[in-house]
């Protein structure tokens, strides 16, 4: 597998698209591309038609997906704002990669055109338009599908000048749903970097209802959690005040939890007089649970030992590349300086070609399946 990426921040739609994807083009070392990824932001989205005809130009008729983005990262960089493309086009070496798109109709059902049916060692690109698609119950229904599969993308966060979604597919923009792409013998290790700490001890729940918590080791929920942030260090509780987040255990059949383990949601309410506590995602007894907070330290921390326990999977070879998804409320936001993310990947993972958006929510597994999160990196890196 080669990857070639190309970053332009040039205004012009058909211009700027074109000189990324020659970038892209001649990364790629003479090898012809077998898809594309493609991530616009500004003026670009002004003209999404436009766009595509350039990458096309340069690249050929490739499987295509994209979408708009609030900014772009690439090859060490991110453009949080303005208008800017970034391209990541792949040759395969006999692997596939094909494209499809979901629906959902008035009721929430799920549909999908030209998906293929999903086996072991496949995985998922998935950009979904948060607007007019809810991307966990295609996440839910992908779980029961094609279990282990993992499914890594995230949510657009640009949209045209009339308000529209831009959604990219082969040659079509589309306006509503989502876009996708099955990877079929692309062998893939998926990172999730949820930016949170896990502090205080492990509780286990022991009466739930929908993502209600009622009681934990016993006790209503509310009191276990007070008890909890009272035993912590003076500077994890401030971290806390800030906002108290929720790690829930996923894959309950691991010996021991470490932080990637747990899937991090926050406290949405708490009733003083029952003492239950509602959190941002289904619960049940028997669950493990433990307090998280976020701040830019821990997120850092998290990132790079993310990225670390990849490139040690990978015997220390280079990656082909990877692809970057970050949340737009990272970046200069949470770090207080540029290109935290961006230069997070192409140090740990030794400058292997890079490129993604900052989403508006992000998609990556955790345990055996993949959820939607908020203030995440995920990436897909894939080995050559």
């Amino acid at each position: 597998m080669r990857v070639g990426i190309g970053l332009c921040a040039e205004p012009d739609p058909g211009a700027g698209a074109s000189i990324a994807a020659a970038q892209a083009a001649r990364a790629l070392g003479g090898a012809a591309p077998d898809l594309a990824v493609v991530f616009a932001s500004g003026e670009h989205l002004r003209e999404p038609g436009a766009l595509l005809d350039a990458v096309r130009e340069h690249l050929g008729s490739v499987a295509l997906v994209g979408c708009g983005a609030g900014g772009v990262l690439g090859d060490g960089r991110e453009l949080e704002s303005g208008t800017a493309v970034a391209i990541w086009a792949a040759a395969l070496d006999g692997a596939s990669a094909l494209p499809f798109r979901a629906h959902a109709d008035g009721e929430g059902r799920i549909s999908l055109t030209d998906a293929p049916p999903l086996g072991r060692g496949d995985a998922v690109v998935l950009l979904c338009d948060p607007y007019t698609f809810h991307a966990d119950a295609l996440l839910e229904e992908l779980a029961v599908r094609a279990p282990g599969v993992p499914v890594l993308g995230g949510l657009s966060s640009g949209r045209t000048a009339d308000g529209e979604a831009a959604l990219l597919i082969d040659g079509e923009v589309v306006r509503e749903g989502a876009v996708g792409l099955v990877l079929e013998g692309v062998e893939t290790l998926p990172c999730v970097s949820q930016g949170a700490a896990p502090m205080g001890p492990e509780m286990t729940i022991t009466a739930a209802e929908g993502n209600v918590i009622h009681e934990l080791a016993g006790r209503p929920a509310l009191s276990a959690i007070e008890h909890a942030i009272g035993q912590l260090p003076a500077s994890q509780r401030a971290l806390v005040a800030r906002g108290l987040l929720i790690g829930i255990v996923i894959d309950a059949a691991r010996p021991e939890y470490e932080q990637g383990d747990f899937l991090v949601r926050g406290v949405l309410g708490a009733d003083p007089r029952t003492g239950a506590v509602a959190v941002g995602a289904p619960v049940q007894a028997g669950q493990v649970v433990r307090l998280h907070a976020r701040d830019a330290r821990s997120a850092d921390e998290d990132l790079r030992q993310a990225l670390r326990l990849r490139a040690q999977a990978l015997g220390g070879e280079r990656p082909a590349g990877a692809l970057v998804f970050s949340c737009n409320g990272r970046g200069r936001g949470m770090f207080g300086a540029a290109d935290h993310d961006a230069a997070a990947v192409a140090r740990e993972l030794g400058g292997a070609p890079a490129a993604g958006f900052f989403a508006a929510g992000e998609i990556g597994p955790v345990g055996p399946r993949s959820f939607l999160h908020g203030f995440t990196a995920t990436i897909a890196v894939f080995p050559r």
